[in-house]
């Protein structure tokens, strides 16, 4: 049976009552980073992390997810050991519950050498987890469409739970990127034709007011999917300016002297892609919107087989891809004003694909134009 997470009565989390891990996890997806880049975690206690263990679909009291999250600590202590000799501590590598693992690394046990090295052994139980879930996923019985369609199924269902229990959301669509859309994507990127689509299924977010915007991303950041699986350097941030935000609230303020990462990081960023003309090319300068990919988790337990001893060694939880985009009204009504307009926007990338096409040889004067040679 699919272990899911019921929000649909969730309370809407205004802005100024987050806590200092609700804020590192805004932070996180905001810029795109990673939690490999992380010192510590921010669990409270054990109801905390059996939250998040269950957002991730591992139901303790399973014994097979139980001991699937234990196969996976294995494996990440073994390579610490062997690689780089690294000394993992007994009570760390074999916690007495897992939930203590987590506790560890937000600082709860002493001393505090335990933190930093269950910080260590979970950034490489994250890697495991995706690299064995990105195998499941092609070992699954399930066809492409079949399991993207659920996945868009399962994020329109939560979206219009958020609605129906009142959040500020004004507009909600979402739809699978048609073969066309996707071809045309990957002849307009930099990269090779292999590069990877990461927005087969999106999901457009409009709030109310700008305020809205944050408390939103949080409920999805906590109750749709885990923010560790924020897939980074893919977001597009141009609407929320995460130091103007934070000291611009006083109970978020306090928690400066206590974040992981200094508070200038963003700006250096922004200045940091801007010399090297990252970004989206064909997007307008006045374009506003904050724009991310998650890997939603997907329990795949009807389109897998166990081996013979009855175990599953990639465990039974998948991912897929999901585009998200958030915005608010009014930046809505200017994205579709002038130069910013998605019109606008999918002529540009179409002339950039046709040029890339035609390498110099054939370059219509306008898109739609025939064209012959």
């Amino acid at each position: 049976m699919e272990t899911t997470v019921d929000a649909s009565f969730a309370r809407f989390v205004p802005l100024a009552e987050l806590g200092l891990q609700d804020v590192e996890i805004l932070r996180l997806i905001l810029r795109g980073g990673s939690v490999i880049d992380w010192r510590r975690l921010n669990f409270e206690g054990r109801a905390d992390v059996d939250r998040f263990l269950r957002l991730s679909l591992f139901d303790t009291s399973d014994p097979l997810d139980a001991a699937r999250l234990r196969e996976i600590l294995r494996q990440a202590v073994d390579y610490l050991r062997a690689s780089f000799h690294y000394r993992v501590a007994d009570r760390v590598a074999n916690p007495d519950e897992i939930q203590d693992l987590f506790l560890m690394a937000s600082g709860r046990f002493a001393p505090d050498r335990f933190r930093r090295i269950a910080c260590v052994v979970l950034k490489v139980m994250h890697c495991i987890h995706h690299v064995e879930a990105r195998e499941l996923r092609f070992q699954a019985k399930i066809a492409e469409a079949d399991f993207q369609a659920r996945v868009a199924e399962r994020v329109r269902d939560f979206a219009m739970g958020m609605q129906a229990a009142g959040f500020p959301i004004v507009d909600l669509t979402g739809n699978l990127k048609t073969r066309e859309s996707l071809i045309t994507k990957l002849l307009s990127k930099k990269e090779t034709l292999a590069a990877q689509i990461y927005d087969k299924v999106r999901y457009r977010i409009v709030t109310r007011d700008r305020a809205d915007v944050l408390p939103v991303l949080h409920h999805l950041a906590t109750h749709l999917f885990p923010f560790n699986f924020v897939v980074p350097g893919q977001t597009e941030n141009s609407l929320i300016d995460f130091r103007e935000t934070v000291e611009g609230t006083p109970s978020l303020r306090r928690l400066i002297p206590r974040l992981q990462l200094d508070l200038d990081l963003e700006r250096r960023e922004r200045r940091e892609r801007r010399r090297n003309g990252d970004g989206n090319r064909f997007s307008a300068a006045s374009y506003r919107v904050l724009n991310f990919i998650a890997d939603l988790p997907v329990r795949l337990d009807r389109w897998i087989d166990p081996d013979a001893q009855g175990r599953y060694p990639n465990g039974r939880i998948g991912f897929g891809l999901v585009e998200f985009q958030i915005v608010d009204e009014a930046a809505a009504r200017q994205n579709e004003q002038g130069d910013a307009s998605h019109e606008r926007y999918k002529a540009r990338q179409h002339r950039r694909v046709l040029r890339r096409l035609s390498r110099g040889l054939v370059v219509p004067k306008r898109i739609g134009a025939k064209n012959t040679g």
